[in-house]
């Protein structure tokens, strides 16, 4: 069993760590190291990929997460398999970045407005400290009306739903070619209440 404590994804494994109970760790570098060492709670750690899951700070549920999984599954050397995996892994790869984007700007949206609205009442609440040609100055601030065009508004929804179904349909084509694991079933038998036996399949 390996436990990873990491800030961003592992390419190299600086120190490793053998238990009592014969449990090992890998760290990516000294600075993870010795905050384990410490005890520290990795959710607990603003700069630790499992503090930004535990936060809603990045993707955690996507179906092009899934494709990152360990498949143990072997599978006989194929020429047209490999490239179409290969195809499939650019491919993917382009989806999701794209799907961080659109993530990380949902997440920001309206922070410089709920910022600018913090300034505004630390300045109305701290008016003693401004110099005294600034103090209690009215703010003439010119507001334009937002004119929403409902239609405008109602194509581009459209649009990005066309564009998550299209990209949705090429992932589960991905999956169909790529192999995937057998899962195996085994009969057991059931006793009905009146008697007689009735057999029915249980997954493994």
């Amino acid at each position: 069993m390996v436990e990873l404590l990491t800030s961003h994804f592992i390419k190299h494994f600086l120190t490793f760590t053998v238990r009592n109970d014969a449990k090992a760790f890998r760290f990516c570098k000294s600075k993870c190291h010795k905050n384990f060492k410490m005890k520290r709670n990795p959710r607990k750690l603003a700069w630790t990929k499992s503090f930004r899951r535990a936060h809603n700070k990045e993707m955690t549920v996507d179906s092009t997460l899934t494709f990152a999984q360990r498949r143990n599954v072997p599978v006989r050397y194929n020429r047209d398999l490999i490239q179409t995996t290969l195809k499939a892994m650019g491919r993917v790869s382009e989806i999701r970045q794209r799907r961080e984007r659109a993530f990380y700007k949902a997440r920001m949206r309206g922070n410089k407005q709920r910022q600018r609205e913090e300034d505004r009442k630390l300045v109305e609440e701290n008016q003693h400290l401004l110099p005294p040609s600034e103090r209690f100055a009215k703010e003439e601030v010119e507001q334009e009306d937002m004119e929403v065009d409902v239609q405008k508004v109602k194509d581009k929804v459209a649009a990005r739903r066309k564009e998550l179904e299209a990209e949705e349909s090429e992932l589960s084509e991905l999956e169909e070619e790529l192999p995937k694991k057998k899962t195996k079933t085994k009969k057991m038998m059931k006793r009905k209440v009146g008697g007689g036996v009735e057999a029915m399949d249980v997954d493994e």
